[in-house]
C-alpha cells in the first residue's frame, strides 16, 4: 500500500471515528489546524489544559488537519490550548469553553517562527551539526543532565570545553541546571567515555557559536508524524515541584503510578484519577554524598523497591507501615564512588535473593533476604577482549538468573543463579551499548541499544539476539519493554518521541509528545490491547501516559 493510499485510508478512518463520536455525543472539543504555508496540517499535537488543573490532554491532527477530544477526557470548563509543530507557533492565544452535552469548536492558526533553533529536539541538533557519527556520539554522554541546545548556543572555545569536561566529571548524573550536585570525596565520572578530549573540544568549538554569531549550517527538523502515528491520546500529569525528576514510573496493582526521584530523596505516588501526588522521604544513610534514586521495582506484594545511588543503598518501602527498610554496601566494600542504582527482584521469590549492581568497578552483589547479608560476585569480563563488563541495567528472570547489559561495549551477559557462571553474548551491532530492558512473560530479554539505535531481544532458548532499528535518527533508546499483545516499546532522551514496535511485522509506529520529554524508563500496561505506555519526563517534572487508539 503506497503512502497516498495510506493517507486516504487514515483520513477516512478518522472521519468515520469523528462521525460516530458526534452521533454518540462523545466529542467535547474539535477543530482544524492550518497555516498559510501548508493549509491543513497533519501531525500537529494539540493540547488542552483546564484552568487550575494539573492534567493536560493531547491529541494529534489527521490528514485533513482535524482533531477531536473525547468528552470522557475533558471535564466542563475553560481550557487553554497549545499546539506543537516544529517551526510553527500558535498565531495568538487560543482557548476553548467546554460544556456538558455539547461540542465546542476551536480552529487553530499557526504561523512560521523566525528562530527555529528553539524548536529543535536534541536529535535534530545532532542531525543538523556537521561532524562524523563518531564525533557526535560523544554528545550522548551529555543529554542526561541538559539539552544539546545548551552546548550549541554556547561560546566556549576548545580550551573552554576542556575545562567544562573536567568540571562535568565532578557532578552527580542526576544533576540539572536547576539543581546541580557535586560528587563527594574523590569520586569522578568518565564523561569522555574513552574519547579524545582535545579533539572533541576542538570539534565542539567548530559547531557552536564561539566563532560566529549564528550557525554556519542549516538547522534541520524531522518531518511531522502522519498516518497511524496520529491515532493516540496523551495525558500529562504535572508533579508538584519542578525539581522532581521522575526517572522510573511504574504501576502497582491498584493502578497508582509510582516514581523514583533522580535528584532528591523521595519515593512518589500519583493517583491517575485525580493527579494527586504523595511523596515519601527516604532516609539519608550517607550524609554529605549525592542524593537521588534510580531503578524502581514493584514486588509481588505490591511494595516498591528503589536503588538509592550514591547513598550506597537500596530501599524497600512497606506500604502497610509506610516505612523504608534500607540495605547498605558493607563498609569494607564501599568507596566514594559507590553507587547502587540498579536492582533486580523479578526472580527473588524463587530463592530470596536480590541482584544489585555497584557502578563503581562494575561489581555485582546478591542480597540474601534470609540472612540479610550481601555477597560480592565481583566484576565480570568479556572473554574475547578481556575488558570488564560495563554493566548498566541488571534484570532477572523467573528462575532468578541475572542479565547484565554491557553499556561499555555491546554484550548481554547471563549469570546462572545456581552456578554463578556467566555467558557473554555479543549484540549483532558492535558497540551497541545496551542500557536497560526487561524480561517478558516468555522469558525473553528485551533491551534498548543506546548507541545501536535499536530494540534488541535475547531468546535464551535459541541463544540468539534479534535487533529492530528505530526509524528516527539519534533516538538513542534508553529502555525497552515488551508486553503480551505482540508489541515492544522504547523511548528517547533526544527525540521527544516514543516508539512502538509490532514484533510480528517488524514495523514501528512513533508518537510525538506534546513538549520536550527526557525519557528514561518505559513501563507498559498490557492489561488491554493495545497497551498503554507510562513514562516520566525526567527534566519536565511530569508523568506521561501514551494511549494508542489502534
Amino acid at each position: 500500500m503506497n503512502a497516498a493510499i495510506c493517507r486516504t485510508v487514515a483520513a477516512a478512518c478518522f472521519a468515520l471515528f469523528t462521525a460516530v463520536a458526534y452521533a454518540q455525543g462523545t466529542v467535547a472539543l474539535t477543530g482544524q489546524v492550518s497555516s498559510a504555508e501548508e493549509g491543513a496540517m497533519e501531525g500537529v499535537v494539540v493540547s488542552a489544559k483546564r484552568d487550575g488543573s494539573t492534567i493536560s490532554i493531547s491529541v494529534v491532527t489527521d490528514a485533513r488537519g482535524r482533531f477531536a477530544f473525547p468528552a470522557a477526557r475533558l471535564e466542563p470548563g475553560h481550557y487553554a490550548l497549545k499546539a506543537r509543530a516544529a517551526g510553527f507557533e500558535i498565531d495568538g492565544a487560543r482557548t476553548a469553553e467546554v460544556t456538558a452535552g455539547s461540542v465546542a469548536g476551536a480552529d487553530i492558526k499557526l504561523r512560521k517562527v523566525k528562530n527555529i533553533s528553539a524548536h529543535l529536539t536534541n536529535a535534530e541538533w545532532m542531525s543538523s551539526m556537521p561532524g562524523t557519527d563518531e564525533q557526535k556520539r560523544f554528545l550522548l554522554n551529555c543529554n542526561g543532565c541538559h539539552t544539546i541546545e545548551r552546548i550549541m548556543k554556547s561560546t566556549y572555545d576548545a580550551d573552554g570545553f576542556m575545562q567544562i569536561f573536567q568540571r562535568m566529571a565532578a557532578y552527580y548524573p542526576g544533576s540539572t541546571p536547576l539543581k546541580p550536585q557535586r560528587l563527594a570525596g574523590k569520586a569522578t565520572r568518565d564523561v569522555e567515555r574513552g574519547g579524545s578530549g582535545r579533539k572533541t573540544a576542538e570539534w565542539l568549538a567548530s559547531v557552536n557559536l564561539s566563532q560566529q554569531q549564528t550557525w554556519a549550517y542549516p538547522l534541520k527538523t524531522e518531518p511531522r508524524l502522519t498516518g497511524r502515528s496520529t491515532r493516540v491520546i496523551i495525558t500529562e500529569y504535572d508533579l508538584p515541584n519542578p525539581l522532581i525528576q521522575p526517572h522510573d514510573v511504574v504501576l502497582d496493582r491498584e493502578g497508582n503510578a509510582w516514581y523514583s526521584d533522580f535528584g532528591q530523596m523521595f519515593l512518589g505516588k500519583m493517583d491517575p484519577r485525580t493527579g494527586q501526588v504523595t511523596q515519601y522521604p527516604i532516609p539519608v544513610v550517607k550524609p554529605g554524598w549525592s542524593e537521588g534514586t534510580l531503578d524502581l521495582e514493584i514486588d509481588r506484594d505490591d511494595n516498591p523497591w528503589v536503588g538509592v545511588m550514591y547513598q550506597s543503598a537500596i530501599a524497600k518501602f512497606d506500604r502497610k507501615t509506610e516505612k523504608f527498610r534500607m540495605w547498605t554496601t558493607p563498609k569494607e566494600w564501599d568507596t566514594d564512588a559507590g553507587q547502587l542504582g540498579h536492582i533486580a527482584i523479578e526472580g527473588t521469590p524463587s530463592d530470596n535473593k536480590v541482584w544489585i549492581k555497584n557502578s563503581d568497578g562494575g561489581h555485582i552483589y546478591r542480597l540474601d533476604l534470609v540472612s540479610n547479608k550481601m555477597e560480592n560476585l565481583g566484576a565480570f569480563k568479556d572473554p574475547r577482549s578481556g575488558k570488564r563488563i560495563g554493566t548498566y541495567g541488571i534484570h532477572s528472570d523467573a528462575q532468578n538468573n541475572a542479565y547484565l547489559l554491557d553499556f561499555a561495549a555491546g554484550n548481554i551477559v547471563r549469570i546462572d543463579a545456581k552456578t554463578r557462571d556467566a555467558t557473554v553474548y555479543p549484540t549483532p551491532t558492535p558497540d551497541s551499548r545496551p542500557r536497560r530492558g526487561r524480561v517478558d512473560h516468555e522469558g525473553r530479554l528485551w533491551f534498548a541499544e543506546y548507541q545501536g539505535n535499536a530494540i534488541g531481544m535475547f531468546d535464551p532458548r535459541t541463544e540468539r539476539i534479534t535487533e529492530w532499528k528505530v526509524p528516527t535518527p539519534w533516538s538513542a533508546p534508553y529502555d525497552a519493554v515488551a508486553g503480551k499483545n505482540g508489541e515492544a516499546w522504547t523511548g528517547s532522551m533526544l527525540t521527544d518521541r516514543v516508539s512502538r514496535l509490532d514484533i510480528r511485522s517488524g514495523q514501528y509506529t512513533e508518537y510525538m509528545l506534546p513538549r520536550p520529554t527526557n525519557i528514561r524508563r518505559v513501563y507498559l500496561d498490557d492489561s488491554k490491547s493495545p497497551g498503554t505506555l507510562w513514562i516520566g519526563s525526567n527534566h519536565g517534572a511530569s508523568i506521561v501516559k501514551v494511549e494508542p487508539l489502534d
